[in-house]
């Protein structure tokens, strides 16, 4: 069985518009722009971004959840790098499939 690790969420600051700077229980520290991944019906309503800033950690998950339900798994969040472009190829097709 392959274990992997489980990373919490720490805390985390809006660094620019749809940015955030998250800091997880390792002691590492990311920040991702979400912009290009906010399309379709469970991220796309985050293009709004007084929705976008209600953002808050979750206390039993300990990941970044918003109030419409959108969550991302903490370590999708803490190896980001790995799952960019996948997300915003995702991203396009929602886009593509909503037009």
């Amino acid at each position: 069985m392959m274990s992997h690790p489980i990373y919490r969420v720490r805390s985390f600051q809006v660094d620019a518009p749809y940015t955030l700077r998250i800091q997880f229980d390792d002691d590492s520290e990311r920040v991702i722009s979400f912009e290009p991944i906010l399309a379709g019906e469970l991220y796309g309503p985050l293009r709004d971004l007084s929705l976008f800033n209600q953002v808050s950690i979750d206390p039993e998950i300990h990941t970044l959840v918003w109030p419409n339900g959108t969550d991302f798994d903490p370590a999708t969040l803490h190896d980001w790098p790995l799952y960019e472009k996948e997300l915003i190829t995702r991203a396009k097709k929602w886009e593509r499939s909503a037009a």
